[in-house]
Parts: structure tokens; sequence; C-alpha cells
């Protein structure tokens, strides 16, 4: 689950292209939606996780897992590249581990505002910004609205985001900025499946019995 993308044009800060050869073979691009993870997904980078898709094309797939906080705090990342966190409450803010794949990088999620250096809108209510100075700004207390850090992201290369969505290991629901900014972390994978009218355990009872 969840290879290596062979692309992403996320990860160099520019719009992901939006040509028609750029959408996947059967034309059900996952882009802007949140992919939640099938009780019976038993990976352990992604069993109980919901993931935000930031960009899918035929070339593959880009995520970023939003449930699963890292045993870190802001200050620390904010150390690593000479920054001091202006206040004890930005220091501990909370880091995300936003995937498997290059987990020294990382990505800021936030609502609009602000003029960042690389940053791509996922809706109009969501965006990720992959410079410095949205970190500068989050450490002098200026930075965006509901901003938080994940490091490492999800990446599915060309088919196979759409052969595990064939095989059920996620199911996904458009954008929800709630499930992004306002769920406490633990709450997020129950609460995506309640948002969508499931009863995750009797789900978890149908498989079982399948």
């Amino acid at each position: 689950m969840g290879a290596k993308s062979s692309r992403g044009s996320i990860l160099g800060g520019g719009t992901p292209p939006t040509d028609v050869e750029d959408v996947p073979p059967d034309g059900g691009s996952l882009t802007n939606q949140l992919l939640i993870a099938m009780p019976s997904l038993s990976d352990p980078n992604f069993s109980q996780t919901v993931a935000l898709i930031c960009e899918h094309t035929d070339k593959g797939a880009l995520g970023i897992v939003l449930n699963k906080p890292l045993p870190m705090k802001l200050s620390d990342v904010l150390s690593q590249m000479k920054l001091e966190p202006s206040s004890d409450l930005i220091a501990e803010l909370p880091v995300l581990r936003g995937g498997p794949v290059n987990t020294d990088r990382g990505f800021v999620l936030h609502r609009p505002g602000g003029k960042w250096d690389h940053t791509h809108r996922v809706s109009d209510s969501i965006q990720v910004t992959t410079s410095r100075d949205v970190l500068a700004a989050m450490a002098r207390g200026e930075g965006p609205m509901d901003a938080f850090i994940a490091l490492g992201y999800a990446g599915w290369e060309s088919g196979q985001l759409e052969r595990e969505m064939r095989e059920n290991a996620w199911l996904s629901m458009p954008v929800d900025a709630r499930v992004v900014f306002e769920l406490p972390f633990e709450d997020r994978w129950l609460g995506a499946w309640r948002l969508m009218g499931i009863d995750v355990d009797r789900l978890s009872l149908v498989a079982g019995h399948a």
C-alpha cells in the first residue's frame, strides 16, 4: 500500500496539471477527496487512517495522512530549521506522520490565507504549503489559520490507487474541512464514517462474515 509515486508536482511546489491526458484512465480522479481506510486494511502504515488526496493523475497519486500524530512537537521541527517558536503554545503544536515516503519533508496544511512561495490549493477551504516561509510565519505566531504540519506523504504509482479502490482497501468521500481541521486526531477515522452515515462497527461485522 502507498508505494512511492514516480511523480508529484506538489513536491516541487507547482500546480498539478489539469490536462485531460493527466486524468486517470477511468476518468475518476480522487484529487480533493478524503480516503478512509476500510476496517479490513491491516497495513500498519494505513490502518484506520484518513488521507487527503492532494493530487491524482494518470501518473500516480499523492496524499497526506491526517490522523497519526508523531511523538514530537512543532518546536522539534522548527529547531531543525534554526527557527524559534515565539510561545509555548506554538512550540507544543502537534506534528503528524503524513505517510511513509520522504518522512523528512514537511507539508503544512492550512486554511486559505497569506502568500507563500509554494502553495497548492486542494479546495476552497484547504491549502498545502511546502515552503520554509510558512513555518517561519508559524514560529512568529503569524501563520495561516488552523495550520499544522505533516512529515512525509503517501504515494501511489500509476494505477495503484485505482487498484486498491477496486480491492475495497479504501472508501472515498468529498473533502470535509471539519475532518481536516476541527475533529481531534483520534476521532477523525470514526468521524469520517459518521459523516457518511455509516456505522463502522456494523460494517466490520458484515465484512467479517462475508
